[in-house]
């Protein structure tokens, strides 16, 4: 009836020479004027409507957060429920969806088609179809639903779970024909194994759920702890032989107490003749509480002796075990590398423990003012150069031992350098170490130098 109608407008336009219909004139009067064109209009409105529908659905269930809908389905939510089972099986999932799109888009080209050649005739229908539906598909079918879905990817998920579940089980022939063909794939292409979560994807989580603002700092720091704690090792975290303060086997109890109060330390290794030879540990407690007859030996317990390679993650298993508070450090040789304890080792998970016997100092840096710090030498290297945003690569752990890396010697008070454009200079050391050194960036003022 409408190519009826615009014939007969046409032979009205070249009898009396009025202005012929423009291509929109023609498309609305062909329209308007046949119903059955009418319905398939409608019907391929509904088809667009559908692949956006099946575009939006892939991008939820493949950016979901699966950790933040399992908990929501393990709270009693019955569409969270469903949508986890679903994503379980993501490959029947992912063909159902494609399956359906792939109908649905294929469908609606046709129908285009059929409409822009029963408009414009068979010269230029085609052409203009596939160029409306090709902009139309992308904007309305693909690119704007996905967008949507991908900011509220649970919600819609969990939206069109039932939907999708009900084509899943009508598709079933189709998932297993297509199962079967991945099956014959695999054998022709290997894939590469899966592989589990990494600790620097963990850690990348983390960050992103302290960005988003899930978990605060304190938390953060916590389970950057927690993760890194198995590749920490002993000798990381240890006391060095040098400051371990120890008693010999013959000492008084006067000299016992004497150390007990100057140091304000609960336990005591004890040596014979020199500290490479630790033959137990002493308590405080053990001390004054009556046990003391004149002997270290009334109250010496055995020593655990453990290598500097030791993981801290084993360590804690191991002084749980033993009920132990500290382990000794021996080197290849057999002697005294060092000394760790509980709290050294706990002290990775949740920070520094401060007591009141302690020199409050965050990470063995201490600011001074405006650009201007204090540097233990036994600080470490890595909170060094994090704290100070340098590039650095180094053997050394501690900042004493970076230093005399950089002098190429024994560091001495008064020695001073420049590494990246900022100041060192050691203002005090002793023991053949640096003990102290002064930092300054380069937000010093040049006052605070002196």
């Amino acid at each position: 009836m409408g190519l009826h109608f615009l014939r007969g407008c046409d032979r009205m336009t070249a009898s009396s020479g009025a202005r012929a219909p423009n291509f929109l004139e023609k498309v609305l009067v062909f329209s308007f004027m046949d119903s059955h064109s009418t319905t398939l209009i409608l019907t391929l409105i509904l088809l667009v409507a559908f692949s956006a529908f099946f575009s939006a659905t892939e991008t939820a269930f493949s950016s979901l957060n699966r950790i933040r809908l399992k908990n929501l389905a393990s709270a009693g939510n019955k569409r969270a429920q469903l949508a986890y089972a679903l994503s379980e099986n993501y490959d029947e999932l992912l063909s159902t969806i494609l399956v359906g799109n792939n109908l649905v888009n294929i469908a609606s080209t046709t129908i285009a088609t059929l409409l822009f050649v029963k408009a414009l005739g068979d010269g230029a229908g085609p052409t203009v179809s596939t160029v409306v539906m090709t902009v139309v598909v992308l904007v309305f079918g693909e690119v704007s639903p996905k967008s949507l879905a991908k900011e509220n990817a649970e919600a819609f998920a969990m939206l069109s779970a039932p939907f999708i579940r009900a084509l899943i089980v009508l598709l079933k022939p189709v998932n297993f024909l297509f199962s079967q063909l991945k099956k014959g794939l695999r054998k022709l292409v290997r894939s590469a194994p899966s592989q589990s979560v990494t600790d620097s994807e963990l850690l990348t989580i983390v960050e992103e759920a302290e960005q988003e603002g899930g978990i605060d700092k304190s938390e953060s720091d916590m389970l950057r702890n927690v993760i890194e704690f198995d590749d920490i090792q002993a000798i990381e975290i240890m006391t060095p032989r040098v400051d371990v303060e120890a008693v010999p086997k013959e000492a008084t109890a006067e000299e016992v107490a004497a150390v007990f109060r100057e140091t304000g330390y609960s336990r005591l290794p004890v040596y014979e003749e020199t500290i490479d030879s630790i033959v137990g540990v002493i308590h405080e407690k053990d001390f004054y509480g009556g046990a003391w007859d004149g002997q270290i030996e009334s109250i010496l317990k055995p020593a655990e002796f453990i290598p500097p390679s030791m993981k801290i993650s084993d360590l804690l298993k191991l002084l749980q075990q033993k009920k132990l508070h500290m382990a000794v450090i021996v080197d290849e040789f057999g002697g005294t590398e060092g000394i760790v304890t509980l709290e050294d080792v706990i002290e990775e998970l949740v920070g520094e423990i401060w007591d009141e016997h302690d020199d409050v100092v965050q990470e063995g840096i201490l600011p001074l003012g405006e650009g201007l710090y204090r540097v233990y030498g036994s600080a470490s290297t890595d909170d060094l150069f994090e704290f100070l945003h340098l590039d650095c690569e180094t053997d050394a752990s501690t900042v004493n031992g970076w230093i005399a890396q950089h002098l190429d010697r024994i560091p001495q008070a008064g020695d001073s350098f420049q590494y990246q454009g900022i100041s060192f200079w050691v203002t005090k050391a002793g023991g053949n170490r640096a003990e102290e050194i002064r930092v300054k960036t380069a937000l010093a003022k040049p006052e605070e130098s002196a």
